[in-house]
């Protein structure tokens, strides 16, 4: 038994196999940190913190003439969202049923793969995170309108090469960015096209938890890393003759190594 305690549920082996392949295939579609930083793990639940190698020195120890310092490390932070099916409707997996209604999975997932990026891109304070945006000591470069967004990505990239940031280079982009960059120019020539002429191919990343516009990093590597322990998994909680409560869960933390290597691209509205 682990902490899943999946052998608990009233699930039978059809029925976990459709719940975590739904699972699955929302969350790819969704989590978008895990395609342009570095992952390390998975390592478990027991992997408490993160190892920074930097020393927090003490003023003052109990003994004269002998220095204390405490090893500073990264807890990981653990998430965990609940969701309830029918048990009924999960039986019907057995007797062959491979159209299950999963809205309650689709839901979860897409929740838990929001937490997971807003605390990479924005960072989560009380989770000791800081994000890439708010690590950024770039100044922000404003997109005023829809048709700015090639030259906006292009005055990025210049930024970050300035800065003795090399590529390759990825933009992670939000859901109203994502939606213009879709649109068609003045010339009939989709705005998403031009930006992906200048990126290398599958580097434009639908990040619906960035907010406000886009993000353009390096993807070099060893800028930025997401640590995880355990990894996205479904648990059990309860059930009575009816239902089954059952969670989605992980733990990790995020830690940004190179504060210079990202931009944000900043939607705002024209003057005037």
């Amino acid at each position: 038994m682990d902490l899943l305690k999946r052998a608990h549920a009233p699930l039978t082996d059809e029925a976990w196999e459709q719940v975590d392949d739904e699972a699955r295939r929302v969350l790819k579609l969704n989590l978008a940190g895990r395609k342009v930083v570095d992952f390390s793990g998975p390592h478990g639940w027991k992997l408490g913190a993160v190892n920074t190698g930097r020393l927090r020195p003490i003023a003052k120890g109990p003994v004269a003439g002998v220095s204390h310092a405490v090893r500073a490390v990264q807890p990981l932070v653990e998430l965990r969202a609940p969701f309830t099916m029918k048990i009924l409707e999960l039986d019907y997996a057995s007797r062959g049923a491979d159209d299950l209604d999963l809205d309650p999975v689709i839901a979860v997932a897409e929740r838990v793969a929001r937490a997971e990026d807003d605390d990479i891109f924005h960072g989560f304070k009380e989770g000791n995170i800081t994000g890439i945006i708010e690590a950024s000591p770039h100044s922000p470069i404003d997109v005023p309108e829809i048709l700015a967004w090639p030259r906006a990505v292009v005055a990025a990239m210049e930024a970050l090469r300035a800065a003795g940031m090399n590529g390759p280079y990825a933009l992670a982009v939000g859901i109203q960015a994502f939606d213009e960059l879709n649109a068609d120019s003045e010339d009939g020539y989709p705005l998403r096209r031009r930006i992906e002429e200048s990126l290398p191919k599958g580097s434009l990343i639908w990040a619906p938890a960035i907010r406000g516009g886009a993000v353009l990093l390096s993807t070099r590597g060893g800028d930025y890393e997401l640590t995880v322990g355990q990894d996205l998994s479904v648990g059990y909680t309860l059930h009575d003759r009816t239902d089954v409560e059952l969670y989605l869960t992980e733990s990790f933390t995020f830690r940004v190594l190179e504060e210079k290597a990202a931009i944000y691209l900043r939607r705002t509205p024209a003057a005037g």
